[in-house]
């Protein structure tokens, strides 16, 4: 087992390292425009990628109040080993379709080591759930932030955008209800009787739920208690993940500055040029999402960037810029994460 868990650890490693390779390879800039662009944003970079460390942390945060919800009297994770992996578990979701294929195993596969397989498999999938929730509760207040300030003159407001917004309330809605009865219930079984139904997956899911039964069962009773019996934690992590979020807004409002769009300056502009900002990135992970079939998300995340920012009545220059820097932070961190998947001490 530990050799089989060697070479996963090395699988995810090389997967990594070729998500760099292709990334650097699919910019739509040539390497010449790709350099003029970090040398615009100059020190500008420090605080881009610099936030991302106050942002994990809090992702680590939320994701140790699920853990020790799990975990028995004398079992212990340190914090700097739940930052590690996810950063790690991230950068592994940055490198695959369909976010969640590389970075969740790996980090069922490490914390398994400290807390148990069933244990690390219902934390993890806790906080995947409650990644996700976070995100509808973050498109749900955009909503009211846009028309908050379509109500002052700030942004425009007619039928078609009425009609946008709308349906994305009853989106967010309808993920509202299923993820109740998700906490509520538990997740696992239902989501194995789901891809029975997926052709090609039909034996394997059957055969799966036969095999581990019990084990599904279990994972799902540990799922229904954090919400049922540790309710503070629930809250606790769902209220930094959304913080997470709101922090994402200034990785954005760094680059409006950049370019010297701060709304008139002083408090109340660059209060109006952070709204902007949580919208934009409100829009383009909401498209981002909804489209994360594609490996890296590529050419999504740019063209959410791009229209987000034109929808703001923003140039379209600029949101390629903020789309381009955005990809040289992903890359960044992605490097971080995979080397940090070779740090084995655990603190």
């Amino acid at each position: 087992m530990k050799w089989t868990k060697q070479r996963l650890n090395n699988l995810f490693f090389i997967l990594g390292v070729v998500a760099v390779v292709v990334m650097l390879l699919t910019f739509d800039v040539s390497f010449v425009e790709l350099w003029e662009h970090i040398c615009h944003a100059g020190y500008w970079l420090i605080p881009i990628i610099g936030v991302w460390i106050i942002i994990y942390g809090i992702n680590a945060l939320a994701w140790q109040a699920i853990i020790r919800s799990k975990c028995e009297a004398d079992e212990h994770v340190s914090f700097w080993r739940i930052y590690r992996l996810t950063i790690t578990g991230y950068a592994l979701n940055y490198a695959t379709p369909v976010g969640g294929l590389g970075g969740e195993p790996y980090r069922i596969m490490e914390l398994s080591k400290d807390i148990g397989n069933q244990r690390a498999t219902s934390s993890v999938i806790l906080y995947a759930m409650m990644h996700f929730f976070a995100h509808f509760w973050y498109w749900f207040s955009s909503i009211f932030i846009y028309l908050a300030l379509a109500a002052i003159g700030d942004l425009p407001i007619n039928t078609a955008i009425g009609t946008l917004l709308g349906i994305v309330i009853v989106f967010c809605l309808i993920a509202f209800y299923i993820f109740s009865k998700g906490y509520r219930n538990g997740l696992v079984v239902n989501v194995m009787r789901w891809l029975s139904h997926i052709p090609g997956l039909k034996g394997w899911s059957t055969r799966f739920q036969q095999n581990h039964a019990e084990a599904l069962h279990n994972i799902d009773e540990q799922i229904a208690a954090l919400f049922a019996t540790d309710k503070r934690a629930f809250y606790k992590s769902l209220l930094l993940e959304y913080l997470s979020r709101v922090v994402q807004s200034s990785e954005v409002m760094f680059m409006l500055l950049l370019f010297g769009i701060d709304c008139g300056g002083g408090f109340s502009g660059l209060l109006l040029t952070f709204l902007h900002s949580f919208l934009i990135v409100s829009f383009t992970t909401l498209f981002a999402n909804l489209i994360g079939f594609l490996p890296m998300q590529l050419g999504v995340q740019e063209g959410g960037f791009v229209l987000s920012i034109a929808a703001l009545g923003l140039s379209a220059a600029l949101g390629i810029f903020v789309s381009i820097i955005c990809r040289v932070r992903e890359i960044f961190w992605i490097l971080v994460g995979i080397l940090l998947m070779k740090i084995d001490k655990q603190q």
